[in-house]
């Protein structure tokens, strides 16, 4: 049997922790014993792992790292990072180093630099494995390539890397260490290898898996809008950061409202950027029409009984949230950057916007005042491929 083990930043309630959950569910339990190590010690989406993967936490705090409580428990779990063998110490020329780059750029990312912290301080094991896999950028991806014993090792990129926020120096160019590096989307190779040319012949697409029956089953189950709304119906499923960019949805809802249009906009997410939206929400009151429902645990009812899902975003790798909404035939509107582009086919089986309140307004409009366009696109998008089994056979194959 084959000794795998994965490495994740978080194990919250977002795409790239969903996408982990659904090939651990397809490995074979016979071939491959599975282990995983969560590098903040913290997520809600534990109790959905797969009875025969070995979590290796000790005193793992099953809460999101996005409410309050969890926020405290990453403090707890920093602070103590910061001072597990000296951690923080001989770290300080690092940190010191990429936050002056960061401030001569005008854009400051703590948690950033916090990954190598964490990451240094991780758990020590002798155990080796044969193939080991770091399935996010930055403290995963440290760790993995400085701190675990493997024949081989992986790594997944499901961010356009350099927009989010990343650099060779901040990596210490832990991706030279690795066997095989799997980008979610064209797009996401190619903002990945303009920052690590060198690696281009090690760097494979790894579409993400989806299981298709799974969000059509649980779209039917109890749940969804209960406020008794009678008007049309807009959905974004997402964390509420700044690369969503909800505070411009906000506004292009203050245009649709104003122009006299009877919709509502709800978002299900959370996020440290929550108290910055109520405020922009109240101050254009909208309390009424831009909802932020916060994160649930079965988003699927909501998107079946949306009349138009928009996922508006700054930038993506590959959104999760989107193929979702497809599964469920839902007419699309995304904003036009890396990651989005790459999902939908405009006026085929969703439709594209500028980044702005106009253009977002303006594609929501149409959408909405075309029920023919919606259920052509809709019924587009429900045909669209997922991923299947030959996806995971490019990560298991290097075990042979």
């Amino acid at each position: 049997m084959k000794e795998v083990l994965f490495v994740i930043n978080t194990l919250g309630r977002a795409g790239a922790e969903t996408a982990l959950l659904e090939l651990l569910n397809r490995l074979d339990p016979k071939e491959y014993q599975a282990s995983l190590y969560v590098l903040t010690n913290q997520g809600e989406m534990a109790k959905e792992l797969p009875e025969y993967v070995r979590l290796l936490n000790t005193d793992y705090e099953a809460v999101s790292v996005l409410s309050a409580e969890g926020q405290k428990a990453l403090r707890r779990q920093v602070l103590k990072a910061m001072f597990t063998r000296m951690t923080a110490a001989r770290c300080f020329p690092y940190l010191l180093r990429n936050l002056s780059a960061m401030a001569a750029k005008k854009r400051i990312l703590p948690d950033k630099l916090l990954w190598r912290v964490l990451s240094d301080a991780g758990r020590i094991s002798e155990k080796h494995y044969d193939l080991a896999v770091a399935f996010l950028e930055g403290g995963s991806a440290y760790y993995v390539a400085d701190h675990v014993s493997a024949d081989k090792k992986a790594a997944f990129i499901h961010v356009d890397y350099q927009k989010a926020g990343y650099t060779r120096a901040l990596d210490r160019d832990c991706y030279l260490k690795y066997d095989r590096i799997f980008a979610v989307s064209g797009e996401v190779r190619t903002a990945f290898l303009a920052v690590y040319p060198e690696c281009e012949k090690k760097t494979d697409i790894f579409h993400n898996l989806i299981n298709r029956k799974k969000v059509q089953s649980r779209a039917e189950l109890p749940g969804g809008f209960d406020d008794a709304f009678d008007g049309q119906r807009i959905l974004t499923v997402g964390r509420l950061t700044k690369q969503k960019a909800f505070e411009v949805s906000i506004e292009a809802m203050k245009r649709l409202k104003d122009a006299g249009m009877r919709v509502r906009w709800y978002v299900l997410g959370e996020g440290d950027q929550r108290s910055l939206l109520e405020e922009k929400i109240r101050k254009l009151g909208l309390e009424q029409d831009f909802c932020l429902l916060g994160a649930v645990d079965n988003p699927y009812p909501y998107m079946l009984q949306a009349d138009v899902y928009v996922h508006a975003s700054r930038f993506e790798g590959k959104s999760i949230a989107i193929q979702e909404a497809q599964i469920l035939g839902k007419a699309i509107l995304v904003s036009d950057c890396s990651g989005n582009r790459e999902q939908v086919a405009p006026n085929v089986d969703g439709m594209l916007c500028s980044l702005t309140p106009d253009g977002i307004a303006d594609g929501i409009r149409e959408l909405l005042q075309d029920a023919e366009k919606r259920s052509r696109l809709g019924a587009a998008a429900s045909l669209r491929e997922t991923a299947d089994e030959r996806e995971l056979d490019k990560l298991l194959s290097m075990l042979r």
